[in-house]
């Protein structure tokens, strides 16, 4: 909602007409727009429902508000609202995203009737923190729970993930080949692409390529996210032929999109090839392309106060 001032004009106008899809739907906004002294302000006219607290809890989850999150959690366990999954779920992702791992483990732990979501959200929780076994450890125990959940296409996703990103090559074969024997499920391109990302970082890049042509064999069209997973591979074991070869696919397949020029440029830069790096650096110049700058944000909220105490902005630096 990027015309917040307009939405809040038109809410005030409508005095005594106001419904909770209107309220619900305005306070995520003023959350995604950290105007949380508005959003607070008609949450207090209204009573709150589940609706508005999850909705409020995913914009949290974005912004890493932590502060912010608590308070919502504690509406919700004033309210009685704790007993919904998914709000339960809401609350779990916004204390995985602001790093708050033990929190949202306990938060699982606590939430009776768990749904693939649930363990879904606290595996990607895990992994995304760089804790596979414990990603690991937990996806077993949902092959074995009692209450019937099974594991769908974006539990796989977050399990190889974890793998990926704590270098577990064997506990991500094993995942990439059970979706198939076990639950029926074909991997998608996301799952190649993982794959071939934990298959890189492990040294294996010949497997990473087999396992690329088998994808394609397979009929399945490789997406940019699978040439990236290609390009990192061969960059961390110096392959600069087949590296040249996704670099080229790639950029057919997304040629307007500044960080693939950067991921390039960091690639021939690796092996000291600084001729490639200015020709790239030429074209984003003549396409009108510009690295999205970074930024960051200190915020300390003491009390019932939200003070902005620090925030810069990174240029991108094109090499």
């Amino acid at each position: 909602m990027e015309r917040i001032n307009d939405a809040l004009k038109v809410f005030s106008s409508l005095k005594d007409r106001k419904d909770n899809v209107m309220c619900n739907s305005l306070i995520s906004g003023c959350i995604k727009n950290r105007r949380y002294k508005e959003a607070f302000s008609i949450m207090s006219k209204m009573r709150p429902n589940v609706v508005a607290l999850t909705s409020a809890l995913g914009a949290c989850s974005e912004n890493s508000d932590l502060w912010i999150g608590k308070q919502i959690h504690c509406l919700s366990l004033h309210f009685g609202f704790t007993d919904d999954t998914q709000l339960c779920n809401a609350i779990l992702d916004m204390y995985a995203k602001c790093g708050k791992i033990l929190y949202a483990r306990s938060l699982f732990d606590g939430i009776s009737n768990k749904c693939v979501v649930s363990w879904t959200s606290m595996i990607d929780a895990y992994g995304s923190h760089g804790y596979g076994i414990e990603a690991l450890e937990l996806f077993k125990q949902m092959e074995v729970n009692r209450n019937g959940v099974m594991p769908n296409s974006v539990t796989f996703l977050a399990v190889l993930s974890a793998c990926g990103h704590s270098g577990l090559v064997e506990e991500g074969r094993k995942c990439f080949h059970l979706m198939r024997e076990k639950y029926g499920l074909d991997p998608d391109r996301e799952h190649y692409a993982c794959f071939i990302d934990v298959l890189g970082r492990a040294g294996r890049i010949d497997e990473a390529w087999s396992l690329f042509d088998g994808m394609v064999k397979n009929g399945t069209n490789p997406t940019a996210a699978v040439w990236i997973a290609l390009l990192n591979a061969c960059s961390l074991n110096q392959d600069i032929a087949r590296g040249e070869i996704a670099a080229k696919r790639l950029l057919e397949v997304e040629p307007d999109k500044p960080s693939n020029y950067v991921l390039l440029s960091n690639f021939y830069a690796a092996f000291g090839r600084w001729d490639s790096v200015d020709k790239l650096r030429d074209v984003m110049k003549q396409k009108g392309l510009n690295k999205e700058a970074g930024s960051s944000r200190v915020t300390v909220k003491p009390h019932d106060k939200t003070v902005i105490i620090g925030e810069s902005r990174i240029a991108g630096v094109f090499l």
